[in-house]
């Protein structure tokens, strides 16, 4: 089979791409250059992103001591015009986004399998630590969780859609990561002892503020601080700052800790509140994609995580009118964030996910 693999820099996608090499495929592989063109003051791009020039070059060396053609694919439109323009728009409406999930759904497995199949590829693979599995009897192909607890990486899958995961292998979902970077040092690829990537990869220094202001033409305005009495307490320096559950750098006096417990866009503020102000049972989310069943009939038990690190926790899964989601917890959760991605599992299985849309402290 032709496969084109995406490959990162990185030493999974580079394992990922010796694996199906190893196994016979003809293996094509990829770098996308998604990085917005620099503003004049921007920073240099960022030598642990995951597309940089630097992860290019190591892409290629990998691919040549592997004997596989390798390409490297402008992608920057399509990045800029899902993954970038995603972004502010959720920071202008007060979200937290996660563009990593975005540039998986729209790029990685969206136009890079567009490109794929114009190359005649059967499949792409990518080096996640998840699985995908069909079952004949629901007539669904089923994302997994991979093997490797600390590893595994179904959540930022959650938004495959049956077509894509058809499409998709995931050489690495059976492996450990210590197992592949011995796999990596035995076959004495260059990046074996490469350090992972950091999110975000194309906002230079973790700086929001001046990736909005230089890219977006966004200038983040300082606002004021409300307590939850509508007090205030201060003033902001800009609400793409800041996220639900955060503590440091609120500059603020008080008898007691304060945390953000919410962005109000409308009025360009933070509310704070006491930790215990942070914990919530219910939410309700948007644009959700099914993975192990096509509905939700009836209310399901399930476990959900509200963050990629998260612990999972007891909920109650059910659909509403116009294919949203309810998930009311058995246990209150902290810090959940609107613009996050919540994900529903059922033992292994993904059962589904979707964008956190409404936050509340007690489902009704």
């Amino acid at each position: 089979m032709r496969v084109v693999v995406a490959m990162s820099g990185g030493v999974d996608s580079s394992v990922a791409a010796a694996l199906l090499r190893a196994e016979g495929h003809e293996v094509i592989g990829v770098t996308l250059n998604v990085w917005p063109k620099p503003a004049p003051s921007a920073q240099p791009e960022r030598e642990d992103a995951c597309c940089s020039l630097s992860a290019v070059e190591d892409a290629r060396r990998v691919a040549d001591s592997l004997g596989i053609p390798h390409y490297t694919l402008n992608f920057r439109e399509v990045f800029a015009a899902t993954v970038i323009k995603d972004f502010v728009a959720e920071y202008q409406r007060g979200r937290t986004p996660n563009p990593c999930l975005r540039c998986n759904e729209h790029v990685k497995f969206g136009a890079l399998l567009d490109r794929a199949e114009a190359l005649g590829a059967d499949y792409i693979a990518t080096g996640h630590y998840a699985r995908i599995a069909y079952d004949g009897l629901r007539g669904r192909y089923l994302l997994r969780k991979g093997l490797d607890p600390a590893k595994d990486q179904s959540y930022v899958l959650y938004a495959l859609r049956q077509a894509q995961l058809a499409r998709t292998l995931l050489p690495l979902g059976e492996m450990t990561k210590a197992e592949t970077r011995r796999l990596a040092a035995e076959l004495r690829l260059a990046v074996a002892d490469k350090a992972e990537s950091q999110e975000i990869c194309f906002v230079p220094d973790n700086d929001y503020g001046s990736f909005l202001r230089d890219q977006a033409g966004l200038a983040p305005p300082a606002g004021p601080i409300f307590d939850q009495a509508g007090r205030q307490m201060g003033t902001h320096r800009g609400l793409v700052y800041y996220t639900v559950g955060q503590r440091r750098g609120l500059g603020l006096a008080a008898g007691e800790p304060l945390y953000v417990i919410a962005l109000d866009p409308e009025r360009n503020a933070l509310v704070v509140g006491p930790e215990s102000t942070l914990y919530a049972s219910c939410l309700v989310a948007e644009a959700v994609n099914l993975v192990a069943v096509p509905e939700l009939p009836a209310p399901a038990m399930a476990k959900a995580k509200v963050r990629y690190r998260a612990p999972e926790a007891e909920a109650q899964v059910s659909q509403l009118p116009g294919g949203r989601l309810r998930v009311r917890f058995a246990q209150p959760q902290r810090a959940i964030a609107p613009g996050q991605a919540v994900v529903a599992y059922q033992g292994d299985e993904v059962l589904g996910g979707g964008t956190i849309a409404a936050v509340q402290r007690e489902c009704p």
